[in-house]
C-alpha cells in the first residue's frame, strides 16, 4: 500500500526537561516501518535542550511538528493538551514517552490489529520494562490466540482479576475518534489516569492485542511511578477505577468482594506505613484519599497489618538490616520523588 492509503497515525512525545532520552525516542519514530505518521512534540516548558533537540529534528521532518507551552502543565494536563493537539485526519493515536521507544515494526503491527479489528478503540502489546540489565516484560496474561475482547470482558478482567494488560502509554494504541469525544481522555489526576482512560475508552469500544514486544519503557528514580509509589498511590488508584468502571462489567457482590481485597491490599501499605513512622504529608494524603473513597478507617484491620509487619520484622533480622541499610543509603543520596519529568 501506498502511505496516501494507510490510515494517519498521530505521535505525541509530551515531554519536560528530557535530553537525556529525546533523541533516542525520536531516532525510534523515525526508524518505523509504518510511514503515514505525524509527530508532534510538546515541550513543557523544559529548562535544558530539549526544545533545541525537538526543533532539530523537526527541520530534517516536515512530519514533526513541535508545540511549545508557555505555561508548565502537570503530566496528567499536558498529556491531555497533547491529545487536543492530534490533526483532525488522524483514525489513530500513538503516546511515546520521552524516555521510552518504539520498536521499527510497532505502528505497522499495532494498526494492523486495529484495522482487522473496526471496534476496537484501545490495541495493546508487550512491552519491555526495566534499565541497565534487568528487564521484564510486561503486559503478560492474555492467552496467545486471543488477539480480540469486547471492552466488557478486557475491563472485567482487569477489574475483577487484576489482569495488568494495558500496560504504560507507550505499550497501546488509541482510536483518534474516542480522544476526540473529551477534552480530557485522560480522565482525573490519578497515578494510574492512563488506564482509568482505557477503561473509558473501553466502555464505548473494543479491545486488540498484539502479541508482540513493540516498545521498551525505561524506569529510573526520577519518574511519576516512584512517587505514586512513596505515597501508595496506586492502591487508591485502583479503588477508584473499580468505583468508577466496575459497575459496567461485574455485579454488586463482585464489586464488594473485589472492594474488601483491595482495601486490604491498602491497609497492608498503611501498616507497612505506620512501622516505617512516614511523615505527616503521607497521612495528609491518605486522609484525603479516604474521603474520596468514602471510607472511614477501620483502627481493627489496621492494627493486623502493623501486627504483620513487626512479625515479619522479629522473624526476619537479615532482612530488616539490610532495609534499614538500603534506606539510609537512599536518604543519604536523597533521591527525587517526583514526577517523570521526561514524561511532563
Amino acid at each position: 500500500m501506498s502511505t496516501s492509503d494507510l490510515p494517519l497515525v498521530s505521535v505525541l512525545t509530551p515531554v519536560y526537561n528530557g535530553e537525556a532520552y529525546l533523541e533516542e525516542c525520536i531516532e525510534s519514530v523515525l526508524a518505523q516501518t509504518y510511514s503515514n505518521w505525524e509527530y508532534i512534540i510538546v515541550n513543557n516548558c523544559s529548562k535544558d535542550r530539549t526544545g533545541e533537540i525537538a526543533e532539530r529534528y523537526a527541520a530534517r521532518d516536515n512530519r514533526i511538528r513541535v508545540h511549545h507551552n508557555t505555561d508548565f502543565l502537570g503530566v496528567i494536563a499536558n498529556h491531555n493538551h497533547a491529545f487536543a493537539l492530534i490533526s483532525p485526519n488522524s483514525k489513530y493515536c500513538k503516546i511515546v514517552s520521552a524516555d521510552d521507544a518504539i520498536f521499527p515494526d510497532c505502528l505497522t503491527q499495532l494498526v494492523a490489529c486495529a484495522e482487522a479489528n473496526p471496534s476496537a478503540g484501545v490495541i495493546g502489546s508487550y512491552q519491555l520494562s526495566g534499565g541497565g540489565d534487568e528487564w521484564v516484560v510486561r503486559c503478560t496474561g492474555l492467552p496467545y490466540w486471543r488477539t480480540f475482547l469486547t471492552g466488557r470482558e478486557i475491563s472485567r478482567l482487569h477489574l475483577l482479576n487484576g489482569l495488568a494488560i494495558f500496560g504504560a502509554p507507550t505499550s497501546n494504541l488509541f482510536r483518534s475518534d474516542l480522544i476526540r469525544t473529551s477534552s480530557a481522555f485522560f480522565p482525573n489526576p490519578r497515578a494510574e489516569a492512563d488506564i482509568s482512560g482505557c477503561l473509558q475508552a473501553l466502555q464505548r469500544s473494543d479491545f486488540g492485542f498484539v502479541h508482540q514486544v513493540l516498545s521498551y519503557e525505561r524506569c529510573h528514580g526520577d519518574r511519576v511511578t516512584t512517587g505514586s509509589r512513596s505515597f501508595d498511590k496506586y492502591q487508591t488508584s485502583r479503588i477508584h477505577d473499580l468505583l468508577d468502571y466496575g459497575p459496567g462489567c461485574m455485579t454488586e457482590a463482585e464489586q464488594n468482594k473485589r472492594m474488601q481485597e483491595l482495601l486490604d491490599d491498602y491497609y497492608r501499605c498503611l501498616g507497612i506505613a505506620v512501622v516505617n513512622f512516614r511523615r505527616r504529608d503521607y497521612w495528609q494524603f491518605q486522609k484525603t484519599k479516604f474521603a474520596e473513597i468514602h471510607h472511614r478507617l477501620e483502627p481493627m484491620r489496621l492494627l493486623k497489618w502493623v501486627c504483620v509487619k513487626m512479625l515479619d520484622l522479629l522473624l526476619n533480622p537479615g532482612n530488616t538490616l539490610a532495609k534499614i541499610r538500603r534506606r539510609r543509603a537512599q536518604a543519604s543520596a536523597q533521591p527525587r520523588l517526583s514526577l517523570k519529568t521526561s514524561g511532563a
